[in-house]
This record gives C-alpha cells, structure tokens and sequence, in this order.
C-alpha cells in the first residue's frame, strides 16, 4: 500500500529545503556542513544523487526487476566530490530535478506495487520502506546542512517512525551494561556502533 503520509511528508521536506537552499550563494555552498568532510555542495549533491538512484530503484517492480541502489564500485563519496563544485544555482536546480523525478516516479507506481522490493545498502526494502528511508535522509541532510534547520523542525512522523526502529535498534548498538548504566542515570550514553 502506497504510504501516503509518508508521501505527503517528503513532498514537504523537499519543498522546505529548496526554499531553504534558494538564497544561497556559491560561497555559501563552499562552506563545511556538520557532516565530516562533506561541503554544504556535497551534501546538496549527495541527496540530489540518491534521489536518482531511488527514481530507477522505483522503476524496478513495473520492468519486473529487484534493482539495488547504486551498482557494483559506486562510491558516494566521490559522486558527492564531483558535483560539490556547482554553482549555486546548478546544485539547486539538480537537486529540484531530482525530487521531481522522484515524486513523478512515486505517483506513476502502481498501488499494488509498494510491497515490492529493492536492495538499499542495508539490505532488501520494500518500496514503501524506502520511502521512509529517503524521509529521513532528506531531514537529517537539512540539519547538517547548518542552515538554520534543527531537529526540533523535524516531521513528527519521522521523529515518532524513525524513534520506534532506533529503539528496537538500540541494544545492538552498545554495551549493554554501558547502555543500561546510562538508562538508569549512573552514566553518561554509551558511544554507539554502527551508522545510520
């Protein structure tokens, strides 16, 4: 079933943050984001690029297909590299490109395709899971973006979705004595493993 909260949810998000990005100048591109390594162009260039690989991912179930997110080799890293460099306007047209595509590709699925599959680095997900996932990724690039967007903006759909499965998530990811010393008050949090 087509999850159209979470739909509706992105196509806000998406909005919010190419208005969010408009007044910028190529400076302000250049400038780091709080991601590590990552310029705000980087950023801007690397959810403009999963956005595409999410649009041929979507166009799997209808060509009978389980596509996986990037081919064989794809480094993220140096696909954000590349286009980082744009200008301000190149980097927000891509990026306003991208998610018409991949609204456009949402709304062409068939209903009764959302339960279909494809490979995201995590693993097998449903079309509708991967939905939430291109959710998260798009508010939480915001954030580290620095441009004045704070976790306290995000949806209450994805705080309440996305607290839910860090939860259920969260004793693989600590010492469990460290994890429930700090639950109880008689520690500070444990460093967790793994990434988002």
């Amino acid at each position: 079933m087509k999850p159209l909260a979470y739909v509706d949810a992105c196509r806000t998000s998406h909005r919010q943050l190419l208005a969010a990005l408009a007044p910028l100048t190529d400076g302000d591109f250049r400038t780091p984001s709080l991601l590590p390594r990552y310029s705000r162009g980087h950023l801007v260039t690397h959810l403009a690029n999963k956005a595409k690989a999410h649009v041929a991912i979507f166009g799997g179930p209808a060509a009978g297909e389980i596509r996986q997110l990037h081919p064989t080799g794809y480094d993220p890293d140096l696909a954000a590299d590349v286009g980082a460099g744009r200008s301000a306007s190149e980097l927000c047209s891509d990026l306003a490109h991208s998610f018409e595509l991949l609204e456009a590709a949402w709304d062409g699925l068939d209903p009764l395709m959302w339960d279909r599959q494809g490979i995201m680095a995590a693993g097998p997900r449903t079309m509708a899971e991967i939905v939430t996932h291109h959710l998260r990724n798009v508010e939480v690039h915001h954030v580290d973006l620095d441009i004045g967007y704070r976790v306290s903006d995000w949806p209450p759909i994805l705080v309440e979705g996305e607290l839910v499965k860090r939860l259920r998530s969260l004793p693989n990811r600590a010492d469990h004595a460290d994890l429930l010393a700090w639950l109880i008050g008689r520690a500070p949090a444990p460093e967790l493993f793994g990434s988002w």
